[in-house]
């Protein structure tokens, strides 16, 4: 364990090198959103855009000069002067300058191959360009991050003159040289070896770092080796997206480094908030997290076979590497066939804390869910219609409405019109009978918008109900048309987010069952809450 004030500088380049990701496109707004939440976690350095590659990066960085920023600097990225050209003649070089960023990243080419075949430069012209570029910035004021574009490739061709174009960065008055695996195709032995010249190279000197891409899925892995070779800066974006296969992901490598590692690179009591802001970063890039994420995905700590769910009960280290708590993110009981009694009495709990997994309701509900399973039904991912399952087992469930009748019909117009759909639904509440008609975008929707109509009599909090996803599953393909599906529902009234299933033959039918579930259990959670509030 290293000493736990020794820090790793990390610096995320979300807004820049994420931005190339595909499909990816931030406005000026959304990168004013996701650099206060980069600070708001505490990251060191924000790496914000090429000034002088498009209009948007520019009105970025004047519209920045005027945020407040609590741990984070900004910088500003561009290239070495062009070959031929006086720095002071560069106008992406002014450009960069004009930004006003304390930071400044400037990439260069250390690979011979690049030099000659790409720039059409000598190599040393190209060492020239480096050294020239580097000092300009320095006599500006500005803290210069020097990037060593394919480094490790020029490593492996030209080892020599690699570190040559190191050592004209640092002579020159980077602050910090980084280590690009701009391919992303290197191994970590490789990166290690690589990392290890550089500091003897350049020793004592600037802070030598890393910047790598995932084309192998070695992204992270890489960066760890760095760190462990020496190098005490850190680049990448939070989520991991970006050009090609993406950055290393920053949300995996911090935790590793502070918590398996004893690195400090966010300030204290930040880490818990990691998949928080990682999760706000995602949604300001429309992206969506991969729920396999390590640390931050939603089933990072989530266990489903029955073995797993009795040992982690028992002891959480005993299928945990860490406390999901440190991360901000929360363990889950997958509810299947494959559970297990532990993992069931664990969820029945929060509604009868007196189940155990030798409770006969806990075997009850491992056989009912096995023979459920077996007709199609999935409750993972579907907590909340497994809640209602519960309820129903222990004697606590009370129906608040009944739907004695519906049809939902679709309509089909010629002539290029949108298809429409109509719904009809009669529901039965304490007596009294209310029927209501919808239309819908289709034959769901329209379902949904007539049953809630219906209701809204007796239940007005309904109005704040949406469906924010539909999932249908065909569960056996073979049986063609007359498959039963799967449809899973997932809801929101502005606060809360749950999740309900329904299988049937009839995918209306099926629909109809999450949806019920679905209203039920909003209403059901609004009445616990408003009675825990009154006591």
């Amino acid at each position: 364990m290293n000493d736990l004030n020794c820090g790793v500088e990390i610096l995320d380049t979300t807004l820049r090198d994420g931005a190339q990701g595909v499909g990816i496109s931030f406005s000026v707004q959304d990168k004013i959103a996701a650099t206060r939440a980069l600070d708001e976690l505490g990251i060191a350095w924000i790496e914000a855009g090429n000034p002088g590659s498009n209009p948007k990066d520019a009105e970025f960085f004047k519209l920045a000069r005027i945020i407040r920023l609590e741990h984070a600097k900004l910088c500003a990225f561009g290239s070495t002067r062009k070959k031929g050209l006086p720095v002071n003649e560069d106008l992406n070089l002014q450009s960069i300058l004009e930004a006003e960023t304390e930071g400044v990243a400037v990439f260069g080419k250390v690979w011979d191959l690049q030099a000659t075949e790409v720039l059409n430069v000598s190599l040393e012209e190209n060492l020239d360009m480096i050294a020239e570029t580097v000092a300009f910035f320095v006599e500006k004021g500005r803290s210069v991050i020097f990037d060593a574009e394919h480094f490790f490739d020029g490593f492996g061709s030209n080892s020599g003159y690699a570190l040559k174009a190191l050592k004209a960065a640092a002579a020159a008055g980077a602050s910090r040289i980084v280590l690009c695996d701009t391919s992303g195709g290197a191994f970590p032995d490789a990166v290690s070896l690589g990392t290890r010249a550089a500091i003897e190279a350049i020793s004592p000197g600037p802070v030598i770092g890393i910047h790598a891409h995932n084309d192998i899925d070695m992204a992270s892995a890489n960066a760890v080796s760095a760190v462990k070779a020496g190098a005490r800066h850190v680049q990448g974006t939070l989520a991991g997206f970006g050009e090609r296969c993406g950055n290393s992901c920053l949300a995996v490598i911090i935790p590793s480094l502070e918590i398996k590692m004893g690195f400090r690179c966010l300030p204290p009591g930040k880490l818990e908030h990691i998949s928080e802001i990682t999760r706000k970063l995602a949604e300001i890039a429309n992206v969506a997290l991969p729920e396999s994420m390590p640390y931050i995905g939603s089933n990072a700590f989530a266990h489903k076979a029955g073995m797993h769910a009795d040992g982690i009960l028992k002891n959480r280290r005993s299928f945990e590497h860490i406390d999901p708590a440190l991360v901000g993110n929360d363990r889950q009981f997958l509810i299947s066939e494959v559970g297990g009694r532990s993992s069931i009495a664990e969820r029945a709990r929060e509604i009868d804390p007196s189940i155990t997994k030798d409770h006969p309701v806990a075997a009850a509900l491992t056989a009912k869910l096995k023979a459920l399973e077996a007709q199609g039904w999935q409750f993972e991912g579907a907590e909340s219609s497994f809640e209602l399952l519960v309820r129903r087992e222990l004697g606590r469930y009370q129906p608040l409405f009944q739907i004695e009748a519906y049809r939902v019909v679709s309509e089909h117009p010629s002539g290029g019109a949108i298809a429409c759909s109509h719904a009809w639904v009669k529901v039965l509440v304490d007596g009294q009978r209310e029927i209501a008609a919808a239309e819908g975008d289709g034959p769901v929707n329209a379902l949904d918008c007539a049953l809630r109509r219906a209701l809204r009599r007796f239940y007005p909090e309904l109005d704040a109900v949406r469906l924010t996803d539909y999932k249908v599953r065909v569960i056996d393909g073979n049986a063609a048309t007359a498959a039963r599906v799967r449809v899973l529902i997932q809801s929101s009234d502005g606060k809360r987010n749950w999740a309900t299933v329904g299988v049937s033959e009839d995918i209306i039918d099926a629909s109809r069952a999450a949806l019920v579930d679905s209203i039920e259990y909003k209403l059901i959670c609004d009445i616990e809450r408003k009675f825990k509030a009154y006591l």
